[in-house]
């Protein structure tokens, strides 16, 4: 009877060694018990910055959404912005980052789907065009611009071409690029910044969020440049995937993305990527991009997004 009675206190503490243990470790969110029909989710990247710290940032995430999500993410990054358009379906890609002008031309000719977007470190999940010029140049609005060498950034951009194409249209200038002395594709939003600061061009365009971190990186860009229009805000680079990608893999991504800033793991990717948090996202959100388009006389669904 006592060997028994032993045998069976020691069961019981070792039974409440396991629970305890278990309780100790911390919860492992969002792994599916299996990789949801696929072993590997590739994602593109439009070039909106340097392509080499565009890379060092999402590795942060995709090791982040591979370890969530029990499969290997991986990303392909693009050389120009249209690119995305005709390498989504050549490439296989399962999503990708999309700028607003490229993901409403995404959702037109290939029916891709939202999920989520980042929200920036000062909380917010949009951002402007701006057109900007050196001050040193006596450039105010559109009428100092005829005949000077504008920085477009590509024509699939809403920042860098959408918006300064509808500003001269607003502006009774049905040909802004014959209205402009010179005009050319910088290939980057930090690229056309750095075109005007340079003297390379007298005008420029590209989004505030590029424009205020080069800033603040180099000061003297704030005292040299102007702003000398604004648009609306537009929703920052936003995952959308195919419309025909796994629904429970669609959830278990838009989950894991929305709740990373309640996870502390999470918490510090969010900072090594530089933004607070996902938010979801959702068509509705283009309106003002989807209206650009029309004011400037785009068909989305038969653009030609190629540089001329």
């Amino acid at each position: 009877m006592t060997r028994t009675r032993t045998m069976m206190a020691s069961a019981l503490l070792i039974a409440a060694a396991l629970t305890a243990s278990a309780c100790d470790q911390p919860a492992e969110k969002h792994v599916p018990r299996k990789t949801l029909g696929q072993q590997e989710l590739l994602l593109g990247l439009i070039p909106d910055q340097n392509i080499f710290l565009q890379r060092e940032r999402y590795q942060v995430l995709g090791a982040y959404l591979s370890k969530k999500l029990g499969l290997t993410v991986n990303f392909t990054s693009l050389s120009r912005y249209g690119n995305i358009i005709e390498h989504f379906s050549s490439e296989k890609m399962d999503g990708a980052f999309f700028g607003s002008f490229t993901y409403c031309l995404a959702r037109k000719q290939l029916g891709v789907e939202l999920i989520a977007r980042p929200v920036n470190p000062d909380g917010t999940s949009t951002y402007y065009g701006y057109i900007f010029a050196r001050r040193s140049s006596g450039i105010r609005d559109f009428a100092d611009m005829k005949g000077k060498r504008f920085a477009f950034v590509e024509q699939a951009t809403t920042a860098g071409y959408l918006f300064p194409i509808s500003y001269f249209r607003e502006h009774g200038i049905s040909d802004p690029r014959s209205y402009l002395g010179q005009s050319f594709f910088t290939g980057s939003h930090d690229a056309a910044v750095h075109a005007v600061m340079r003297g390379e061009a007298d005008i420029g365009a590209a989004k505030n969020t590029s424009y205020d971190r080069l800033v603040q990186e180099d000061p003297r860009m704030g005292k040299d440049i102007s702003i000398i229009a604004a648009s609306e805000p537009v929703p920052q680079n936003s995952l959308a995937v195919r419309k025909d990608l796994d629904p429970e893999l669609k959830a278990a991504v838009s989950r894991v993305l929305l709740e990373m800033d309640s996870d502390p793991e999470g918490i510090e990717a969010l900072k090594k990527f530089g933004a607070r948090g996902f938010v979801a996202t959702t068509d509705s959100d283009y309106a003002y991009v989807y209206a650009l388009a029309v004011q400037v006389g785009i068909d989305l669904k038969v653009y030609n997004y190629r540089n001329r």
